[in-house]
């Protein structure tokens, strides 16, 4: 059987995705995977783009059927109570932006997964692979064992108390390179001066849990240059 998402990106191995729109059709997601991958996944955006939830749901099934789970970056930090109800439509994993603060790690934590782990409600016809489960508790059991959590990384306060992020729950911090160098940039004397410094530092600091790092490295001749830094799962921008 092959290894799951979850438990590829927390054993640190390589793990690479690709970035899609909610349009993207079944062809061009197997065009993606099979012409610039193989890919682990593939990641869309709610933060940045429109998202209508119908269109999300369709979006789940097409990449199903490509073979690819789903990574949905969702709104904003305040949406991270809905964490739930987004996943009830389709995706295997959530990524909450701006993540400042152990109390929207502990949110998050809380809205991703069921009973006894979290406090996420149980429904929804949409969810990924829910059909495969006889009842609610083995469907839990198994979502428990394979949702993906990840917790983005964009300033300077989040990278030094990013180690207190790296909850049981949280299996990746991504970062945010635009918003993390505007704020190395709006400080007179950052404790950190480069991007290389924020990831090797966060590494640093996470190293012995089962939390990888994730960065948006766009192409694949750089994931060298920031799997050196301690960097193991890759986003990238194949045409699609």
């Amino acid at each position: 059987m092959a290894q799951g998402l979850k438990d590829k990106i927390r054993s640190g191995q390589r793990t690479i995705g690709f970035s899609a729109p909610l349009t993207a059709t079944v062809e061009q997601l197997t065009r993606a995977r099979d012409e610039h991958g193989p890919y682990d996944f593939v990641a869309t955006d709610s933060q940045h783009s429109p998202l209508s939830e119908p269109a999300l749901v369709e979006f789940c099934g097409r990449a199903d059927e490509a073979g690819l789970p789903v990574r949905l970056r969702i709104k904003h930090t305040s949406h991270t109570c809905l964490i739930g109800n987004l996943l009830d439509l389709g995706p295997t994993g959530i990524e909450v932006p701006q993540v400042e603060s152990l109390e929207t790690a502990r949110e998050a934590e809380e809205s991703m997964y069921y009973p006894p782990r979290g406090r996420r409600s149980v429904g929804g016809g949409a969810r990924r692979r829910v059909q495969d489960f006889a009842d609610s508790r083995e469907y839990a059991d198994w979502w428990n064992e394979n949702g993906v959590l990840w917790l983005q990384i964009e300033s300077l306060n989040a990278v030094l108390h990013a180690h207190t992020f790296a909850l049981p729950g949280v299996d990746c911090f991504s970062f945010g390179p635009t918003d993390l160098t505007f704020d190395i940039e709006a400080h007179p004397n950052p404790p950190y001066r480069r991007l290389e410094d924020c990831v090797e530092a966060v590494a640093r600091s996470v190293e012995g849990s089962q939390t990888a790092l994730c960065y948006r490295n766009g192409t694949p001749d750089t994931r060298r240059h920031w799997a050196d830094l301690g960097v193991s799962v890759f986003l990238e921008r194949p045409p699609v």
